[in-house]
């Protein structure tokens, strides 16, 4: 009998690049510009992988189906988090609510997909988001949840708030997350 695959699904926005800021409320960055990585994050992906965890980063970008980012910007962002850090993909739904696709969390089509493509064992994973569309794709996936606290996101439910991505993988490595 061989063991599937533990994963850890990560949020784009509010996760590994930070969030742009329009009218008040978090957005995504529309160009290479405004894409801002972590500065956390590469040391703290670096962890999970040395602890033979697949990283794969899971985004909605509605912009694209908006008209408000032209897919160009949009592949060179990926380009950059695929050169920077260590994931195995980025897996991106370009689609609007309106387009009612299996896809756009909260729906769990993008890691039920890369489940299936990749031998992994949702059971055994984790969503790192930073909004209760994340929580709610992981729990619809049926693997873990954690949240990173930010000022946008007191009302959303979490199984687990964390303050950083540090924090949400120290918890993960050392098992405390249920």
């Amino acid at each position: 009998m061989t063991s599937r695959q533990r994963t850890v699904f990560l949020d784009r926005d509010g996760v590994i690049n930070k969030a742009v800021f329009r009218d008040g409320r978090p957005t995504s960055p529309r160009n290479l510009a405004e894409f801002e990585i972590d500065d956390s994050v590469k040391e703290s992906l670096k962890r999970l992988r040395a602890a033979g965890f697949k990283l794969f980063v899971v985004t909605n970008q509605p912009d694209i189906a908006r008209g408000l980012m032209p897919r160009e910007s949009l592949r060179l962002m990926t380009d950059r988090i695929m050169a920077t850090l260590e994931v195995d993909e980025v897996r991106v739904c370009p689609h609007d609510d309106r387009d009612g696709c299996g896809c756009r969390k909260p729906k769990p089509g993008m890691l039920v997909d890369l489940a299936r493509e990749h031998g992994v064992e949702l059971s055994e994973s984790y969503l790192i988001g930073d909004s209760w569309k994340d929580t709610l794709a992981a729990s619809a996936a049926g693997c873990r949840s954690i949240i990173l606290d930010r000022p946008y996101n007191q009302g959303a439910p979490a199984t687990c708030r964390v303050a950083n991505l540090a924090k949400a993988v120290e918890l993960i490595l050392d098992g405390a997350v249920k």
